[in-house]
C-alpha cells in the first residue's frame, strides 16, 4: 500500500525506517504545508518496505512517500 501526500508541502521528519512495524493511524513522519505541521498517519497496520522520501523534500499532492507491505 503506497502512503500518499494528502496535500503539497515539505517533509521536516520521517519517523519510521524500512523493516519497521507499524500499526493503524501511527504517524510515520510529518511535513510542513501551508505554514503548519501536519502529521502523516498510517492508514492501515503493515511493514515498511520502502521510504521514497527525505526530510527536505518537497513532496506534491499525490505523490508517493511510503510503501508498506
Amino acid at each position: 500500500m503506497d502512503i500518499k501526500a494528502r496535500i503539497p508541502g515539505t517533509i521536516t521528519a520521517i519517523k519510521v525506517n524500512v523493516g519497521d512495524a507499524v500499526q493503524a493511524r501511527d504517524v510515520i513522519g510529518t511535513m510542513e504545508a501551508m505554514k503548519m505541521e501536519q502529521p502523516i498517519p498510517a492508514p492501515k497496520a503493515g511493514t515498511v518496505k520502502e521510504i521514497k522520501v527525505a526530510v527536505g523534500d518537497k513532496v506534491k499532492t499525490g505523490e508517493v512517500l511510503v510503501v508498506l507491505e
